[in-house]
């Protein structure tokens, strides 16, 4: 019985590692369906980067952080099981999953120039786009959280962004998206109107001008690289398509 509760408890340490393989392979599994294997399994590595990225900047801010989620078609996220002490460290934890996921983005790139693959270069866009339109300056998106370092107010800026995303792509994927993001959407906007701050720092948002002005920059140029990426990849997929 002793022998029997230990096997048990040394499985259940890997209990989070295998909820979040599963997770993982069943989006694998649900993206093939409509994409085929090969693209599936790509773009699901290109958001574990993406989520890798903001897992090792919490982790080594000592943070207290559980290995990435995946949902079908909603996308992937690690919950922070202690929050940010200031609105600096959250910018960094934010900023860190978009920049891993552009190099992975760039490097699929590379690779398919190299092999002269239509289905590496779509996955690159794919990485590129993801990573651009999670810069969208509103929370809970990452640029909303890198923005807010400047000011929250910044995220007033972000919603005809998003609405306007919308219209140039409206799929019912991205109308999904957004209703389940919407209360959250409401909720920082709401915060953002009437100058709250989180509970456990009144001085959340008091950072150095150095450290606006360092991730203002970091923001304003992943988000110029990105553009021009997605842009350029996009016109390369089709000109493969259509020769």
């Amino acid at each position: 019985m002793i022998k029997a509760l230990l096997l048990l408890f040394k499985f259940a340490k890997f209990g989070p590692l295998l909820k979040s393989a599963g997770f993982m392979l069943l989006s694998v599994g649900v993206y093939a369906l409509l994409f085929g294997w090969w693209y599936a399994v790509g773009f699901v590595l290109l958001l574990l980067v993406h989520e890798l990225g903001h897992y090792v900047a919490a982790r080594r801010l000592g943070m207290n952080v559980g290995l990435p989620t995946f949902i079908p078609f909603v996308g992937a996220w690690i919950e922070l099981k202690d929050q940010p002490l200031s609105v600096k460290q959250e910018a960094h934890i934010a900023f860190a999953g978009p920049f891993a996921g552009t190099v992975a983005a760039a490097a699929v790139l590379a690779l398919s120039l190299w092999q002269n693959s239509l289905l590496l270069l779509a996955l690159a866009y794919s990485g590129f786009f993801l990573n651009l339109f999670n810069l969208i300056p509103v929370s809970p998106f990452d640029g909303g959280r890198i923005v807010a370092i400047l000011s929250p107010k910044v995220w007033f800026v972000g919603v005809p962004v998003l609405a306007g995303a919308f219209i140039m792509n409206p799929n019912p994927m991205f109308l999904m998206i957004l209703l389940l993001l919407a209360p959250t959407i409401y909720v920082s906007l709401r915060a953002a109107w009437r100058g709250e701050v989180p509970a456990h720092n009144p001085r959340y948002y008091e950072v150095p001008l150095e450290a606006r002005v360092r991730y203002g920059a970091y923001y304003l140029l992943l988000l110029a690289f990105l553009c021009y990426m997605t842009f350029r990849t996009h016109l390369q997929v089709e000109a493969l398509r259509n020769p």
